[in-house]
């Protein structure tokens, strides 16, 4: 992790108590493994006490979505994570899949009366609705989410 692993993100990576680089092979059986790994670090560490839920689902969704969506789970592919918890700012997780991006203005809103029952698409906003600030990178192949 560089000293500012996301544009415009105020954390120092001198300054975190966990600091996480992981590339995950684009494979969704890879998912559930380096989630349990980030979850175990931050349960170790005691850096978001009371909100483990929201980081574990928000995390796990970045990654489904970077492994179906972005790598097409191609088991030549990669998706990187980068996990960092500052004990005045809170985590910040970042995931970036080789993809060709996507604006995330057009997906669609599951509260929408044509997308209440649909079989996906509520990853996003699951993210955003359990994440305290959630900003897309690179063109939609990089996402940046924070927890206080």
């Amino acid at each position: 992790m560089t000293t500012d692993p996301s544009p415009g993100c105020e954390f120092n990576a001198e300054e975190l108590m966990v600091r996480l680089d992981v590339t995950v092979t684009a494979d969704v059986r890879a998912i559930g493994p380096v989630v349990d790994r980030i979850m175990k670090l931050i349960d170790e560490l005691n850096c978001a006490e009371g909100k483990e839920f929201e980081i574990e689902t928000a995390v796990r969704e970045a990654l489904a979505n970077a492994v179906v969506h972005g790598a097409k789970e191609d088991p030549d592919k990669n998706v990187q994570v980068w996990v960092g918890c500052d004990a005045t700012r809170g985590m910040i997780i970042g995931v970036r899949d080789p993809g060709s991006g996507f604006d995330p203005a057009t997906v669609p809103s599951p509260l929408k009366s044509e997308q209440l029952y649909a079989s996906h698409g509520r990853g996003i906003y699951l993210i955003n609705q359990l994440m305290d600030e959630v900003r897309f990178e690179r063109g939609g192949t990089e996402i940046w989410m924070r927890k206080r």
